[in-house]
């Protein structure tokens, strides 16, 4: 008899137990309410893709060169390097746009001065490589479209100062760079190395020659910036040359177009330009924007130099009273 009691009891405390852990097992993981849909692909015929988009390899032209000097698209590594800088300039589609309608701008007054000077054509476009054809300054201080430090435009003869710098003035200083590169074609003979010297300068250029004794810019193993500079100007040139064969179609009407400009000739000083301006229907900002060289609100011209300030011809722009 104190058998089936003590049976009894331990069959009432194992039902005791188990009743608690289906309980606890509920709270830890209960039933669902519904059962969440799987996640579904997007339906592709909803999709808004131009069906004339495509991103692709480039076909890179086999006869590449620059200022005549042919590049060696032979060599693996070159065509590699190549390569990259035809994606990243193809497919930076905002900046080349941009390059596309300041170049339609800007060369022509770039061109002609390098033709006058003897510098090939394709120099314009280490212009663009240098500073996408506008009057930025490096953090070294090289300064506008030609990025030209301040003791180097000294040097060639430009005016630097808190008034006046004429690294901003695209016509001398253009002249300045087409000096600059004759100079290095004339140590180097080679237009290629030329340009590399333009971006690092001659040290550099000598010192990495005479370290791997390599005799020209393509057998160097040189910095990144340097090591990649004449490869973006190529492909820059090859982009700009010809748009639509990259995907960029343009019409006449895009692209940005100088405004006619005449000479006004001051040599006395000149206490405030926004009045001066106003005497040509125009306002400081125009009057700042066709005159970059010009820094301050002012012009001291102590000396009596002969300054040419350019002023837009009436009806281009919308002056208000």
């Amino acid at each position: 008899m104190r058998f089936l009691k003590n049976a009894l009891m331990l069959i009432g405390v194992l039902s005791v137990l188990s009743t608690l852990v289906f309980a606890v097992q509920l709270q830890m993981d209960p039933e669902p309410e519904s059962e969440a849909p799987l996640a579904q692909a997007p339906d592709s015929s909803n999709l808004r893709v131009n069906p004339s988009y495509r991103i692709s390899a480039i076909d890179i032209p086999q006869d590449l060169n620059f200022a005549g000097e042919t590049v060696p698209q032979e060599d693996p590594e070159v065509m590699e390097r190549i390569d990259r800088e035809f994606l990243v300039n193809t497919y930076w589609q905002s900046n080349a746009l941009l390059l596309m309608k300041r170049a339609h701008k800007y060369f022509p007054v770039i061109e002609p001065i390098l033709a006058k000077n003897g510098v090939p054509d394709d120099f314009k476009y280490l212009a663009v490589a240098e500073s996408g054809l506008q009057n930025v300054v490096s953090p070294a201080g090289a300064t506008g479209f030609w990025q030209i430090m301040k003791a180097t435009g000294r040097e060639y003869g430009l005016e630097v100062n808190d008034n006046v710098d004429e690294r901003y003035h695209l016509e001398k200083a253009t002249e300045v760079a087409c000096r600059y590169l004759k100079k290095y074609k004339e140590k180097y003979g080679s237009w290629t190395l030329a340009a590399a010297a333009y971006n690092t300068g001659t040290g550099s250029i000598d010192r990495y020659m005479g370290i791997q004794k390599a005799g020209g810019y393509y057998e160097l193993l040189l910095g990144e910036e340097t090591g990649r500079y004449v490869f973006r100007i190529l492909a820059i040139k090859e982009i700009l040359s010809d748009p639509a064969k990259y995907g960029f179609l343009l019409e006449q009407e895009d692209y940005y177009t100088e405004v006619p400009t005449f000479q006004v000739e001051v040599d006395t000083p000149v206490a405030d330009f926004a009045a001066f301006a106003r005497q040509y229907e125009i306002n400081y900002k125009l009057l700042k924007r066709h005159n970059p060289w010009l820094r301050e609100p002012h012009l001291n011209n102590a000396s009596g130099k002969k300054y040419q300030i350019a002023i837009p011809h009436k009806g281009y722009y919308k002056v208000g009273p």
